[in-house]
């Protein structure tokens, strides 16, 4: 198939897969006629990298799973170093729910501490105006 079809097939733009290429992602291979040729396996590689990337992976993030894939694998995640960059990410993304945690905790400490000094402030009476201007 050529470039356009992979794209379209893939969910992506052509610009994205000759990036792909141009980071050695993506196979260069050439017809005779000199347009960029791929298949299925291609189609593969380029899901695989999209999958990940929608994960939140970065793209180099993604070679080991390409490269296991290209080695003939069924799975881009069936390599050691697949699993390695697995192992990695969720360290981060458990890091990440932490400070996310922590963050709520505060945030929540605050509307707590705010709304009982409006309430000391004006018990009973009307709600404290706040707005900027005049």
């Amino acid at each position: 198939m050529r470039i356009g079809e992979l794209a379209e097939r893939a969910g992506t733009s052509t610009r994205t897969l000759r990036y792909y290429e141009s980071r050695g992602l993506l196979p260069a291979r050439r017809a005779d006629n000199g347009y960029r040729a791929y298949d299925e396996d291609d189609l593969r590689l380029v899901q695989q990298i999209r999958t990940l990337q929608d994960f939140g992976f970065e793209l180099e993030e993604t070679r080991p799973f390409v490269d296991c894939l290209r080695a003939g694998h069924p799975a881009g995640d069936a390599c050691p170093a697949s699993l390695a960059v697995y192992r990695r990410k969720l360290g981060e993304l458990d890091s990440l729910i932490e400070q996310l945690r922590t963050v709520r905790a505060e945030v929540g400490a605050q509307l707590a501490r705010a709304e009982l000094e409006a309430g000391a402030v004006l018990p009973g009476g009307p709600e404290p105006r706040c707005e900027l201007g005049g």
